[in-house]
């Protein structure tokens, strides 16, 4: 675990900032400190992105249109295949400190170097920037949980990771609403870049602070890992195949549904253009689309905030897993009875937070008891590649259903794939037990040996 504060006098030894903290979640005496850190870590990376995340939308739009934006996920996945082995290349050749800041570093650099493209005018800026912005994104988030994983037991993780993952509920939507205001006020998009680039370097900053306090881990923190990809990890572990499979239906899913409901939406806008001449549609769609997301991040901030913490005390990892695929089971089968649209709103607004809040923090405590070098490449490998792929086949369902197949037609088949995705959680859960065992062994033999010299002596 995290090197923990001074006991301060007390009852419980607790400081006022775990006192604060234990709002949330159960937060012992010594680590609100580090969980804070964390916490803030997370929020400024997740500020950081959202920021990058609005730029990218005029130079996409602007240099390349809506066409090249729907092809970019391809472009993803192509360089990812690339990527993925070069980190687990790194990963290998220095120790944890050394990674996270060579890492945070050449993102860094890629921002002044966008930046400075995209003031030049050059052209195809703003794909290239597209696609990398989503390598941005699921890299450095994942590579911030396992940072975490690595630092925190596995006790100690599933009290704690519901709540850092609130700075991360909490990043997405308030850099998202600054980034707006900053070009209202015309900011230039290279100049916001660097305010982000600002954010970037803060979190590289508090890495370094939260690693100087692992004075008790310090052989793990040097310690560099073992050679090897992250794909071949992942292909060699049957519980890491099953997460794979499991982030893939997810995303399937989960994509497929922003699809119904955005046909839903431009079908709407139509018919009531249709039957008032004066109605603005596009008004009407970008009215809509911001009350939707500001519904969904507001409902994931609660849930993440007073429902996961107590979720996975109560009902453990199976409560958390399951949450998010038995909503998605009994929303797409009300659509596939002929919900409305203003059902199929909220029945999406429901799926997503639950799966920003709930199912986010579920996917993070799946890696708890793995070993480092999968904790690293591995994680790197899934929650890159394995989920640009889910994007890019919910992308080939749509092109293949869109002319055979209405809203029921799709939502039957969520319904199909989401059965398939609580089987594949219902088999994670049942090795990650195993590997929970497996890692407690040695513990309770250590306990029994100790106990047999104590009665010999």
């Amino acid at each position: 675990m995290p090197e923990t504060d001074p006991p301060l006098p007390g009852a419980d030894g607790k400081s006022a900032l775990d006192r604060a903290l234990s709002l949330f979640t159960d937060v012992r005496a010594g680590e609100g400190a580090t969980a804070a850190l964390m916490l803030v870590n997370i929020f400024l990376l997740l500020f950081c992105y959202s920021i990058i995340k609005i730029v990218r939308e005029p130079l996409i739009l602007l240099g390349g249109g809506a066409e090249v934006r729907s092809y970019t996920a391809a472009g993803q996945a192509l360089v990812l295949m690339g990527y993925v082995p070069l980190y687990s290349w790194v990963a290998s050749r220095v120790d944890r400190v050394k990674l996270l800041v060579g890492v945070t570093l050449f993102f860094v650099v890629c921002i002044e170097l966008f930046a400075l493209a995209a003031a030049s005018h050059l052209p195809y800026v703003g794909v290239a920037f597209f696609i990398w912005v989503g390598i941005f994104n699921i890299s450095l988030v994942a590579q911030f949980w396992s940072f975490a994983n690595d630092i925190y037991t596995k006790e100690a993780g599933d009290r704690l990771f519901p709540m850092i993952m609130i700075g991360m509920t909490a990043g997405a939507p308030i850099g998202s609403f600054v980034a707006g205001r900053l070009f209202g006020l015309d900011f230039t998009p290279q100049v916001i870049l660097q305010i982000s680039a600002v954010l970037l370097t803060a979190t590289l900053l508090l890495y370094l602070t939260i690693n100087a306090r692992e004075a008790r881990r310090q052989r793990a923190a040097t310690a560099r890992l073992a050679s090897g990809g992250g794909f071949g990890l992942v292909l060699r572990s049957p519980y890491l195949r099953l997460i794979a499979f499991l982030i893939v239906l997810l995303n399937i899913v989960n994509t497929t549904g922003e699809y119904l409901i955005a046909r839903l939406l431009t079908s709407h806008a139509q018919a009531l253009a249709a039957a008032n001449p004066s109605f603005n549609a596009q008004a009407y769609i970008g009215s809509f689309s911001g009350n939707y997301q500001f519904w969904v991040n507001v409902t994931a901030l609660l849930l993440q905030a007073f429902v996961t913490s107590r979720l996975v005390k109560h009902l453990g990892l199976r409560g958390a897993l399951l949450a998010l695929p038995l909503i998605a089971l009994g929303g797409y089968t009300t659509i596939a009875a002929g919900a409305g649209f203003a059902v199929v709103r909220w029945i999406k607004t429901a799926e997503n937070a639950t799966d920003y809040s709930i199912m986010n923090t579920a996917r993070q405590l799946l890696w708890l008891p793995t070993s480092r070098e999968e904790k690293y490449k591995a994680k790197q490998a899934i929650d890159t590649f394995f989920t640009r792929g889910g994007d890019l086949l919910s992308a080939v369902v749509v092109y293949l259903g869109a002319l055979r197949m209405g809203i029921a037609g799709f939502a039957a088949t969520n319904v199909v794939l989401t059965l398939v995705w609580i089987g594949v959680a219902l088999m994670i859960l049942k090795r990650h037990r195993a590997l929970v065992r497996l890692a407690q062994a040695p513990v309770a033999a250590s306990i029994l040996v100790g106990l047999m010299v104590i009665g010999l002596t």
